[in-house]
């Protein structure tokens, strides 16, 4: 067993969820490596982890879609309709449990419920104090190519891991982003209010555009050491409220991004939106040993600085938290070569990460042999296999 303090899921319960009626996966703290056809239900496994963690999950799917279809039999977690999922997840404080499903309510209901030892939890954000969760799925070999909005998304994600606080800023702030922009729109426009949410939007605005400012400063650093064959990405955040607050007293930036909204009332209410704030910045990434933007490179390339990322973040939260976060690697070793390959199961190790990793080719992950939790995964039924 692996003497790093870890984050792991030892024990994993699916209920009506994608493809499954009803499952169970009982591990240790080594990574996880689940293998089968194409279909067989291996990334719902993953799917299912991710939700252990505030958010959508990471296909950002309604929580009606996911409920399994034709299998009304099936009881969640409440006794009723919806889908569920339980965990018991080891932790450097101790094991906790963990409960979370849609709201079996019923209908199209969108509300996720969540249960941590037990008791009832007010919100999602409270999962972020137990469980850091960072996933790389071949939707996002596009990530350098796409919109801003999924880079933002990555990034706010690592911040969780240092920051379990960040998630509820962001939240504090897209609320009154909302409702300034409806006030803006519907009227009436009483300029108090809209003064008061100007502030808070400047106030936890500032702090999220900080806390990504940081992280990306820390994981350029992290990343610049090297792991094996992997680039070492340059990584920053741009945007006109990053620029505000580069080199400048956290309260100044706050005047100057409060002063720029209320003076882009008029413009702000004919575009529906705001145009300066974080929700505004994005990632930039570039080939540092080849000064090339990320989104010039090969697929390949892109893959390996994604990669390079989330070894570097994984290795920065073990340095400074003592732990590193769960990885979720949907069919990520498949496309590397064999040197890269062995550099990501080697720093997985070095690191301590619990991670799962998906493969419709069992002996891909051979090398990795007694230090990973095999299973094989077929017609959504789990099956632990020996190497």
């Amino acid at each position: 067993m692996n003497p790093i303090p870890t984050l792991a899921v030892t024990r994993l319960t699916v209920t009506r969820f994608r493809s499954y009626a009803s499952a169970r996966l009982e591990c240790d703290t080594r990574p996880v490596v689940l293998t089968g056809e194409n279909g067989a239900g291996k990334t719902n496994i993953l799917e299912a982890v991710s939700f252990l963690a505030p958010g959508r999950g990471m296909r950002r799917a309604k929580l009606s879609e996911i409920e399994r279809i034709g299998d009304s039999s099936a009881a969640d977690w409440t006794g009723g309709p919806g889908w569920a999922i339980a965990a018991t997840v080891a932790t450097p404080t101790g094991p906790v449990e963990i409960g979370t499903g849609r709201d079996p309510a019923g209908g199209e209901s969108e509300r996720r419920l969540v249960h941590i030892d037990g008791r009832p939890a007010k919100g999602q954000i409270a999962l972020a104090e137990h469980v850091s969760v960072v996933w790389l799925t071949p939707q996002m070999d596009r990530l350098f190519l796409e919109g801003a909005a999924g880079r933002r998304r990555f990034l706010d994600r690592l911040v969780f891991g240092f920051d379990s606080g960040h998630a509820g800023r962001l939240t504090k702030y897209e609320n009154a982003l909302r409702e300034r922009a409806r006030i803006l729109r519907d009227g009436p426009v009483d300029p108090a209010w809209l003064s008061s949410l100007e502030s808070q939007m400047a106030e936890t605005g500032i702090a999220v555009a900080a806390a990504r400012a940081d992280m990306a400063a820390r994981l350029e650093a992290a990343a610049a050491q090297g792991v094996g064959p992997f680039p070492a990405p340059g990584i920053a955040i741009i945007g006109a409220v990053d620029a505000l607050l580069a080199g400048r007293p956290a309260l100044d930036a706050e005047e100057g991004f409060r002063k720029a909204l209320a003076e882009g009332r008029r413009a702000d209410a004919a575009a529906g939106g705001a145009t300066i704030g974080p929700h505004r910045s994005d990632l930039s990434v570039t080939y540092r040993a080849k000064d090339m933007p990320a989104e010039l490179g090969s697929t390949g390339e892109q893959k390996a600085l994604l990669i390079a990322i989330v070894l570097a973040n994984a290795r920065l939260m073990r340095a400074e938290t003592g732990t590193a976060p769960l990885l979720l690697l949907d069919e990520v070793a498949a496309h590397l070569d064999e040197g890269r390959r062995q550099a990501l199961f080697d720093e997985i190790l070095a690191t301590g990460s619990q991670a799962w990793m998906t493969g419709t080719d069992a002996g891909i992950f051979r090398p990795l042999g007694a230090s990973a939790t095999h299973v094989t995964v077929a017609q959504s039924r789990l099956c632990h296999a020996e190497f």
